[in-house]
């Protein structure tokens, strides 16, 4: 992979979900989501709080990985922060985690490359219709997830859950796992975002 420009990296961390936390000395797998105001939150371990040299490994712990220096702030489930909570066991389950944590960006590199956390940390603009739009597609049009998914993301998915939505792309629930499906070109409304899905889908079935 050739070096990211800011756009680039700013996409490329939204379009996972997943990657290895090296805090000190370890590395751990984990399981993240982004909130609407565009913090990472996840399910921690008490020695992950602890250290002072955190970084996220996006998607995994390679040489060509998005290295994401993050610090680590404690959050109650039971404050009004917890709802964020919720938006995790959504995307993943029940964590084996019990400690919540934002992983505030810091700032990240990608091989010569580095940026700065403000142009990391951005608000989704359609986090105010991400639960209708969501709840839409799940209940009239999972066939529809089932081709995005099979040819954009090339999985084959029994029962599709679309679980977010954002300006590039929507992510979408399988059995063990959560797929990006990238728009094909941004979303910034409902309006868009209905036009965009349904031109996706449309040029998908006159694929097949």
């Amino acid at each position: 992979m050739s070096e990211m420009n800011v756009e680039q990296a700013y996409a490329f961390l939204r379009g996972h979900t997943t990657g290895d936390l090296r805090f000190d000395e370890h590395l751990r797998p984990i399981k993240y989501v982004i909130a609407s105001d565009g913090r990472i939150v996840a399910p921690v371990m008490e020695s992950m709080l602890q250290s002072f040299d955190t970084v996220l490994f996006i998607p995994e712990c390679v040489e060509d990985s998005l290295e994401v220096q993050v610090t680590l702030e404690r959050f109650e489930e039971r404050s009004r922060e917890g709802v964020v909570a919720d938006r995790w066991r959504i995307y993943h389950g029940e964590p084996q985690d019990v400690r919540w944590a934002w992983l505030d960006i810091d700032g990240a590199r990608h091989g010569r490359m580095v940026f700065d956390s403000e142009a990391l940390v951005r608000g989704n603009e359609l986090a105010k219709d991400e639960a209708r739009i969501c709840r839409h597609m799940n209940e009239d049009h999972a066939d529809d997830l089932r081709a995005l998914c099979l040819h954009h993301a090339q999985v084959e998915i029994e029962s599709p859950v679309m679980v977010g939505i954002d300006p590039l792309g929507i992510d979408v629930r399988g059995r063990f796992d959560v797929f990006r499906v990238a728009a094909t070109e941004p979303m910034h409304s409902a309006e868009d975002a209905r036009r965009v899905l349904t031109a996706m889908t449309h040029d998908v079935r006159d694929a097949e």
